[in-house]
């Protein structure tokens, strides 16, 4: 089949290195996990699986440099619950810190990808390719897509076909492929693969390199 596209784009993506601990640095372009998220924000069912096939990028690779307050402490489920029982909660004035993030400014893209449907699962995926279709056509999704950080939206729309990838052709080094999440209380495996831009069109490997 066809893969299924969406045209994405937004003033502002951060996609950040795994490698950075502190300051967020972004890949130049977007990863497929950002892809396949942004997609299961418009639409996803647990009897399927998103896989990224290609994301050409549209707009000229552009960087921006931005100061922002964070807190230190990260918010987790588990400290919410902890409160409502005992009380208490997060001050930010107490854990307020400055960090540099390097992102991407005005971007546009088009992704394209597959729907795997899961194993013992007897649907037709022929049904959710045209629920997805519809959605995009109408604007809807179940959670506002963002462009790797939640504070970045994504606007999203059907592609008019006539779009142009950059002519851009550079290696891209290793990118974040995949997290494979082992049974309950188990370690989160990140798989990356050899990436490259290649007129504009990073092409995405099914499987994640032996080792990588």
């Amino acid at each position: 089949m066809r893969p299924l596209e969406v045209r994405v784009c937004g003033p502002l993506a951060c996609f950040t290195r795994p490698e950075m601990k502190v300051e967020r640095v972004s890949y130049p372009v977007m990863t497929p996990p950002a892809a396949r998220g942004l997609l299961e924000s418009i639409f996803w069912k647990p009897q399927f699986r998103w896989r990224i096939e290609e994301i050409d990028v549209l707009a000229p690779i552009r960087y921006v440099s931005i100061r922002r307050n964070e807190i230190s402490q990260r918010q987790t489920v588990e400290r919410a619950r902890a409160w409502a029982r005992l009380g208490g909660g997060t001050f930010a004035a107490e854990q307020r810190v400055q960090r540099h993030t390097l992102a991407l400014r005005d971007v546009d893209y088009v992704i394209r990808a597959h729907i795997d449907i899961a194993p013992g699962i007897g649907d037709d995926p022929a049904k959710f390719r045209d629920q997805f279709r519809r959605r995009v056509a109408r604007g809807q999704c179940f959670a506002q897509p963002y462009l790797g950080c939640r504070e970045f939206v994504a606007d999203f729309r059907e592609p008019r076909g006539d779009e142009q990838a950059i002519p851009d052709t550079e290696p891209l080094g290793l990118m974040l492929h995949s997290i494979e999440h082992e049974a309950a209380g188990g370690p989160s495996v990140p798989r990356f693969f050899d990436a490259s831009l290649e007129g504009g069109v990073l092409r995405v490997p099914t499987v994640a390199a032996e080792g990588a």
